[in-house]
């Protein structure tokens, strides 16, 4: 019998104001990168070999409403990265969630991508949606699950 590995990510974004009232919400799965399939496969191999930390924990931001591609390394234009809270939530979910507090990564974010580094590093996935306009005093957080079935 062959079974076959499937990854899917969704991207969420909140936008909130300085009050914490939310201003606006989206969210879509994603294109996971092919050089992010081959980071995977690295990590388990040197995970297997107790040679490795894992890294991918960092979400950035950006303007660039290009559609998202499988042969996407970088976003197309970058806000801002931070570093997330990872979780696994169940069910072959793993998740990781960052905040843009005021006065980081505003303008029009329309792309989101999970990478391996704060800066450069591989980046897994990569994901374009509605225009949120992050103002200076505004946050968002955004959560990237990957589920891996």
């Amino acid at each position: 019998m062959t079974q076959f590995v499937t990854l899917y990510g969704r991207y969420s974004a909140i936008l909130t104001d300085e009050f914490g009232n939310v201003k606006q919400r989206v969210e879509g799965p994603n294109v996971v990168c092919t050089n992010g399939k081959e980071y995977l496969a690295s990590f388990l191999n040197s995970a297997a070999a107790g040679a490795s930390t894992f890294t991918m924990q960092y979400i950035g931001i950006g303007t660039d409403a290009t559609e998202e591609a499988a042969g996407n390394t970088a976003l197309g234009v970058e806000a801002s990265r931070q570093t997330g809270i990872v979780s696994y939530v169940s069910n072959q979910i793993y998740q990781v969630k960052a905040t843009f507090a005021a006065g980081s990564g505003t303008g029009a974010i329309s792309e989101y991508g999970l990478f391996s580094s704060n800066t450069a590093g591989t980046m897994l996935s990569r994901d374009t949606e509605s225009v949120i306009n992050k103002g200076a005093l505004d946050t968002l957080t955004v959560t990237y699950q990957l589920t891996i079935s």
